[in-house]
């Protein structure tokens, strides 16, 4: 072999900081030789990274420097983040690559916190991000990104603009509603509001949109699953007993309606004293791992409970944002990463490639 495939196969079989999968399975690796025993090394990750692209390139000139025949690297690093498939009746929406549905169970274990800081960690780390809240009965993340009593603006009457907070753009029914009056709709009203949200607002080139799901596996749920182009799903849950009975639930929906399921988040894992700094796990410990080990899924992240986090998101500013060097947005950032990984080792959408075949009579 020769010292370009010799290092390509290095390269590849590298894991990366913080994550399962090897380099060959999220990136595209291209070595080409150059004079003497110098090469060219061009690597272009599916996912975003930004933050860690300095890491990253240390471990593969480490890596490349293990190779025999292989004297002078000139590495190339970028990020290249594609579209990836949907369910098979549906198609990608224009300007949004990705859709990823955030969903949980039941309600109560901090799905939506854990949507908006995990949406936060993707534009910090490089990728252009967006939030819908469809949490049409209660809409949490106007006043979750300091955005309460803000309105969307419409050019023709037709669409919107989304608002943005952070660099992340943002649509929510909560923007359009008195926050006090109570949503007293049915499911075809609640899926038909979340429909004109989700197609009527101009996204602009989006690599990934979050869409905060209504808690639960009932109707609506099982309607917007259907409706939604939804590239990949990830399931919040807590690892208390009765919250992974419902995420287990949670899960089977999503498979029912071919979307994958990227893996599970175990939010509220342990809590630390503020004042010993003592761990405990108040909500048990180790149901998150175990659930992805039965469902055979990758556990994303485990998130604690901590006051901090519970006051910056009720205060406007997530935790990535307010505390951007803290342990707890060291967190989001690699639950994010883990995320967004995973669904690059996914197939492709290519049905942007081909003509709609539309067959008349004569």
């Amino acid at each position: 072999m020769s010292a370009e495939s010799d290092l390509k196969n290095v390269l590849g079989a590298l894991r990366l900081p913080g994550l399962e999968q090897s380099l060959k399975d999220v990136a595209r690796i291209r070595v080409a030789a150059g004079a003497g025993q110098a090469v060219t090394v061009e690597i272009e990750l599916g996912f975003p990274a930004g933050l860690i692209h300095a890491e990253i390139e240390g471990l593969l000139r480490d890596a490349a420097a293990t190779v025999d025949g292989v004297a002078e690297v000139d590495l190339k690093l970028s990020t290249g983040i594609t579209s990836h498939g949907v369910q098979r009746n549906l198609k990608p929406l224009p300007n949004v690559r990705n859709i990823i549905a955030i969903a949980s169970g039941k309600g109560g274990v901090g799905k939506s916190t854990t949507a908006v800081n995990l949406a936060l960690a993707l534009m910090r780390d490089g990728a252009s991000a967006g939030i819908l809240d469809a949490d049409i009965y209660g809409p949490s993340q106007p006043q979750m990104l300091g955005l309460g009593g803000e309105r969307p603006l419409s050019s023709d009457g037709k669409s919107m603009q989304p608002l943005e907070a952070f660099g992340v753009q943002v649509m929510s029914i909560g923007f359009l509603i008195d926050p006090d009056q109570p949503m007293v709709w049915r499911g075809p009203m609640v899926t038909g509001a979340l429909n004109q949200l989700l197609q009527q607002t101009q996204w602009r080139d989006l690599d990934y949109l979050l869409v905060d799901m209504p808690p639960g596996t009932g109707d609506i749920q099982l309607t917007l699953s259907q409706q939604v182009p939804v590239s990949g799903a990830v399931i919040v849950t807590t690892p208390q007993d009765i919250a992974l009975l419902d995420a287990r639930k949670g899960l089977q929906m999503f498979r029912k309606v071919n979307v994958s399921v990227l893996g599970i988040v175990e939010n509220m894992s342990t809590h630390v004293c503020t004042q010993c700094g003592h761990e405990e796990p108040l909500f048990g410990s180790g149901g998150g791992a175990q659930m992805a080990t039965d469902f055979e899924i990758e556990l994303l992240g485990q998130l604690p409970l901590d006051l901090r986090i519970r006051e910056q998101t009720d205060g406007g500013t997530p935790t990535v944002i307010a505390a951007p060097d803290s342990s707890l947005a060291e967190a989001y950032l690699q639950t994010a990463r883990r995320m967004t990984a995973r669904l690059a080792m996914q197939g492709k959408d290519y049905s942007h490639r081909f003509p709609t075949i539309v067959v008349e009579e004569s």
